[in-house]
């Protein structure tokens, strides 16, 4: 038997493996050869048989074709960047954030076009403030637009997290969070950003990281939001120390949405262990004690170390629960992630022949033969 080798071009190889940040151990294992023979075939010193050549491609997400171009691929964010390290713009996006960031413009424009359709001209809540404007008159407008006091009289962050998400798509504006890129072998890195917002005037969209701890999303939930109300598009890391002028602005407006300034400085007791506030204060906002050590960390109530030390501690926690956790039937769980108004549009419009199922299944990254049980979730 003769053995077909791919003559492929070897810095394709690298650029692959950087772009899926591996090492060439890591890929090397992965693809179940010794790390001499990658790295013999990175060095143009070997080639890999057609067969390797496409379970390499597989292994590092690209298509088999880019292995034969003369040289990689542009690929950018296409969004703007406002991630920051350090107070410095952080390094390449990963290819999981550049692609899932055209799953949600993909889905964000066939949303819009939809909407034309319907005769809807444009969304009233994008940019209807700048980063120029009073935060205090931003965080009011917002509560007025969802008709939800400073501090919800009942249930815990938990029900506050979905209230708000309802209030959000119900002011068309959609909300779809994913911690990972199709399947769960490519996973949404937190390190890298926490969220995005497409501030489109017709159809704004928020997209928050599910792989973060629980406790963190609904902080993310209200600075993309506030990126609507601005009208700037952007991905950010929610970092506390961006000196980036719209994060900052953002940051302000969640922090005072969910937790009030005169009312947390009322309620703190600086006497004892600060976390000790944290139980108290969760219940009086009905926020996570994620929210309040960040509003503790803004106002000067705690140090950089004590509030780092505590968000890794949530995090640590939230990656051990999620081992033991039941799994959520798979339905329901597309109805948790992807936008639930954008899902019933699109459901609709396959059922009723609009749309082919083929390419309803491809914005919902679904099989086409699913989709009938998913309408029934969602209740279509």
């Amino acid at each position: 038997m003769v053995t077909t080798y791919a003559r492929i071009n070897p810095d394709i190889l690298i650029w692959a493996r950087k772009r899926s940040q591996l090492s060439v151990s890591a890929l090397a294992s992965k693809l179940g050869v010794p790390d001499d023979k990658l790295d013999a075939w990175e060095r143009a010193e070997k080639s890999p048989t057609f067969k390797q050549a496409q379970d390499f491609a597989a292994k590092t997400h690209i298509p088999f074709g880019y292995l034969y171009l003369k040289q990689p691929p542009e690929e950018t964010l296409p969004l703007p960047d406002l991630r920051t390290v350090d107070g410095h713009h952080h390094d390449r996006p990963s290819s999981e954030l550049i692609e899932m960031a055209q799953i949600v413009l993909r889905r964000q424009e066939w949303y819009a076009e939809y909407l034309r359709d319907q005769g809807v001209k444009r969304n009233p809540y994008v940019g209807r403030f700048t980063t120029r404007s009073n935060i205090h008159d931003v965080v009011q407008d917002m509560r007025q637009v969802f008709g939800i006091p400073a501090y919800p009289e009942r249930g815990n962050w938990e029900d506050y997290w979905r209230l708000l998400i309802r209030k959000i798509e119900e002011a068309g504006i959609l909300v779809m969070r994913q911690g990972f890129i199709r399947h769960h072998s490519r996973p949404l890195s937190v390190q890298e950003f926490r969220g995005f917002a497409i501030s489109d005037p017709l159809t704004p969209v928020i997209f928050v990281n599910q792989a973060d701890a629980p406790a963190a999303r609904l902080f993310t939930l209200i600075h993309e939001l506030a990126h609507v109300w601005i009208g700037k598009s952007g991905v950010s890391d929610g970092s506390p120390d961006t000196h980036q002028r719209e994060e900052v602005f953002c940051n302000a407006v969640a922090a005072e949405f969910l937790v009030p300034e005169i009312e947390f400085n009322v309620h703190w007791k600086a006497a004892g262990n600060w976390k000790d506030n944290l139980p108290v204060l969760e219940t009086r906002f009905r926020v996570s004690t994620w929210v309040i050590a960040r509003r503790a960390l803004t106002l000067g109530k705690i140090s950089r170390s004590d509030y780092q030390a505590y968000v890794d501690e949530l995090q640590e926690r939230y990656k051990n629960r999620e081992k033991t956790e039941r799994k959520i039937p798979y339905y329901r769980t597309q109805k948790g992630q992807i936008s639930e108004a954008f899902s019933k549009a699109l459901v609709s419009e396959a059922l009723s022949g609009r749309v082919l199922l083929r390419d309803a299944g491809s914005l919902l990254n679904m099989k086409p033969h699913r989709i009938t049980k998913y309408a029934k979730e969602l209740g279509v």
